[in-house]
């Protein structure tokens, strides 16, 4: 950047300062109260309001120098950076008082040279300077970490952070002599027809400048300081880290893992948009903006009238707990007053008449070896009988013996039907025992079919008892 490209940098910087100032004092109103703690101007604004009640979105344009050295330092490959031009455009959304996103998209140079121990050009090998132009679109979180907002409480310089990700474009080319650098002559990083590198050299029709894509993370600081409103000015630092070793076009072969970084500081100005009526987000103090809300009028008249609410609500409640006779029952639900002291009542207040509670039947004991009824025409044990039947395979389990089981059948269906349907009942008992430890060989069956009825068969009652297994223990 020249003399003459500076003085038109700040003549034109001045103009806007002044030309923002001027709307500053045209739409700036102030207002006073009796209470001298209220904070100037008026809005509508709630702190638990929302987005919606704010200008959340900004565009800004800056200017700077650029610069192949960062403020943290580390190591470069040369020695003395040449002033340059950068410049940008920034549209951000403030999510919140203290963050927001930003998408930056930045252009410019970067140049360097090296000197000798006496402080003049020199060339060292074949690197005697490089000139890199680049454009960059990086999307960053932009953190508010201090505020001051002097006698006003409302915020009038932010200090931020930045930090973020995205591509940077660039085309490195370098000036491989003394003479070169003197006479501004760089030789470009080059692609072929096919966008393959090639040598580096001067552009031609075969081989054009070589483009290099590449992941640049910027982080940086900055202050903004309120002119109105709506438009701020601000100054900043941005470190830019590539994710390559070209940008400098020097590759250092002793360290292939380096990478590449330049700086940016600027300034700029950012002009908010939004509705007319809306305070800008990123200028509230909410702290001060609660500290007003407790000291409105219409806020005091409703918690006083929600002191007498909850006033009448504990005389309702109190009112709900009266118990005059001490039975546990308050007066509002008593049906039966005045009852006797240590009187048992139910939920109504009257005294509870208790009836003795029956005593618990006992089941009858589990008699192994009992009869196993069934169902009309099955075969299917009951649940009814597995005690019987565990009992009876605990016994016999218990004492090595041996049993016969008998089958039997009521007198409905042919005799030869009834004889197969006791042996199945029969058989139904035997698996039961065998699965549950019984030997088989320890087990006897025998059907009798409708022969030897325990009962008369020409009843439904008799018949019951009649579909049944028996056990002889021998």
């Amino acid at each position: 950047m020249n003399y003459s490209t500076l003085k038109k940098t700040a003549a034109l910087s001045v103009a806007a300062l002044l030309t923002a100032g001027m709307v500053s004092a045209q739409t700036t109103t102030t207002t006073t109260s009796a209470d001298s703690t209220m904070s100037s101007g008026t809005t509508t604004a709630k702190v638990f309001g929302g987005r919606g009640q704010y200008k959340t979105f900004s565009i800004g344009v800056n200017a700077g120098v650029t610069s192949p050295f960062l403020a943290i330092g580390g190591t470069n490959e040369w020695t003395n950076a040449d002033v340059s031009l950068g410049y940008g455009l920034s549209f951000r959304s403030q999510l919140a008082h203290s963050f927001g996103l930003q998408l930056d998209l930045h252009g410019g140079k970067v140049r360097a040279h090296n000197e000798d121990a006496a402080g003049n050009p020199t060339a060292f090998g074949n690197r005697a300077g490089y000139s890199t132009k680049f454009y960059s679109a990086t999307l960053s979180g932009v953190v508010n970490v201090a505020t001051i907002d002097y006698i006003r409480r409302k915020n009038a310089i932010n200090f931020f952070i930045t930090a973020g990700g995205g591509l940077s474009f660039y085309q490195p080319s370098v000036a491989t002599s003394l003479a070169d650098y003197n006479s501004g002559t760089y030789q470009f990083y080059r692609s072929d027809a096919n966008g393959n590198p090639t040598s580096i050299g001067i552009p031609d029709a075969t081989n054009k400048k070589r483009t290099v894509k590449e992941l640049v993370i910027p982080i940086g600081v900055g202050v903004k300081f309120k002119l109105t409103d709506a438009v701020a000015l601000n100054l900043g630092y941005t470190m830019n880290f590539l994710d390559g070793n070209n940008f400098d076009a020097s590759y250092s072969a002793a360290k292939p893992q380096a990478r590449d970084k330049y700086s940016y500081g600027y300034g700029g100005l950012e002009f908010t948009l939004g509705g007319k009526g809306k305070p800008n987000l990123d200028w509230v103090n909410p702290v001060a903006m609660m500290y007003d809300e407790l000291y409105d009028e219409t806020l005091r008249q409703e918690v006083a009238a929600l002191k007498v609410r909850v006033t009448n609500v504990e005389n309702a409640v109190n009112d709900l707990k009266k118990d005059s006779d001490g039975d546990g029952v308050s007066d509002q639900f008593d049906k039966c007053p005045n009852t006797p002291a240590g009187s048992v009542v139910d939920g109504s207040g009257c005294v509870l008449v208790i009836n003795p509670i029956p005593p618990i039947p006992v089941p009858d004991p589990v008699i192994p070896y009992s009869n196993i009824q069934f169902e009309f025409d099955s075969s299917v044990l009951r649940t009814s009988s597995y005690p019987v039947l565990d009992a009876t395979s605990a016994d016999l389990r218990a004492k090595g013996a041996t049993v016969q089981i008998n089958g039997y059948a009521s007198s409905e269906g042919t005799p030869a039907h009834n004889m197969s349907l006791s042996r199945d009942r029969a058989n139904s008992v035997k698996t039961y025992l065998v699965n549950s430890g019984v030997a088989a060989s320890n087990v006897k069956v025998k059907a009798y079919g409708e022969t030897n009825p325990i009962a008369d068969n020409s009843t439904e009652e008799g018949r019951v008892q009649n579909r049944r297994v028996s056990f002889i223990k021998k």
